[in-house]
């Protein structure tokens, strides 16, 4: 009891004061629930959940993203699982719409709220790894006492945002532990692997928003998670992840009108040379797919077997 009441004084003194502590992620995110969202640290709130329709509703709207985070989820949670993990996934608002967990450790946490249904926005829960997550958008880490609620204090979590196609963030994926000797160390190697598979299932949605396009990925390295471009037939960027939107100064903008991706990349070829090269590269496809007869490609085609040898000729093809 009296540790709570330590940790009281503790977040009303750093949410007020002014200086280089107070200006903190931790400490922005403790003023954020008193000033915003009228919260204090010694309230006993029981986790928020929702009624069974609510989350009916919510769990259909989230299908795809269920989907594609599905086997990740299942990847994870045979790395953490046995160390007394729970994993979490998050909607875009902080809603559990799925979890991982052994059975033996299912009561403990559904009592502390890690459970499906319930809601972990800062605005439910106050600071804790999803909400401050989806709040800052960005990966985190909530250590016991940095949790802004007294009673939440036992728990420590590690939370990566989940972005859709257009970069919006879409998603939150969270593992959390219940146990007292979690250190620094531990929680900095589950933050890694839960960044990991966040930009595995960012990947899988921007791939299901483009199914029938081209993907590239970025030669560059990203920090902030998978730097990809769909590309349709004509080359024109159809879609890019906010990693590569970052490394190329892409918006939707700019997508929506239309721009090649050999100019984004530097591999802008000689513009007199792009339609032969189009031309003898859509022939080679069609032979390909002929197997080398030109008269069956001919006729795939539409033209003539003559004129499509006077075209190989031309285009120096074989």
């Amino acid at each position: 009891m009296s540790q709570h009441v330590d940790h009281c004084e503790r977040v009303y003194k750093v949410a007020t004061e002014k200086s280089s502590a107070a200006s903190s992620p931790i400490a922005a995110s403790w003023r954020r629930c008193m000033s915003l969202h009228h919260l204090t640290p010694e309230e006993a709130k029981g986790p928020q959940r929702l009624s069974e329709a609510e989350f009916r509703l919510v769990r259909e709207r989230a299908t795809p993203l269920i989907e594609e985070a599905s086997d990740e989820l299942d990847r994870l949670f045979s790395v953490v699982g046995r160390s007394g993990c729970c994993l979490l996934l998050t909607d875009g608002q902080g809603v559990a719409i799925d979890r991982r967990g052994a059975m033996g450790d299912d009561k403990e946490f559904r009592s502390v709220g890690l459970w499906s249904g319930t809601v972990w926005s800062e605005a439910s829960a106050g600071t804790n790894g999803i909400g401050t997550a989806l709040a800052d958008e960005r990966p985190v880490i909530i250590h016991r006492d940095q949790h802004f609620l007294a009673q939440n204090t036992g728990l420590s979590c590690a939370t990566a945002p989940v972005r859709d196609h257009l970069g919006r963030i879409a998603a939150a994926i969270d593992v959390s532990t219940c146990r007292e000797d979690a250190t620094d160390m531990s929680m900095a190697i589950l933050a890694q692997a839960v960044r990991d598979a966040a930009g595995r299932i960012e990947a899988n949605l921007f791939r299901r928003a483009f199914s029938r396009a081209r993907i590239l990925l970025l030669p560059q390295a990203a920090r902030s998670g998978p730097a990809l471009l769909a590309v349709d037939r004509d080359d024109l960027v159809l879609g890019a992840t906010r990693a590569a939107r970052h490394a190329l100064d892409l918006d939707d903008k700019r997508i929506a009108a239309g721009i090649p991706a050999a100019d984004l990349l530097g591999d802008r070829a000689d513009e007199e040379a792009e339609l032969p090269d189009a031309e003898r590269a859509a022939l080679r496809r069609v032979l390909a797919r002929a197997d080398g007869n030109v008269s069956r490609a001919a006729e795939m085609l539409g033209i003539s077997r003559a004129t499509l040898y006077r075209k190989m000729r031309r285009l120096q093809i074989d």
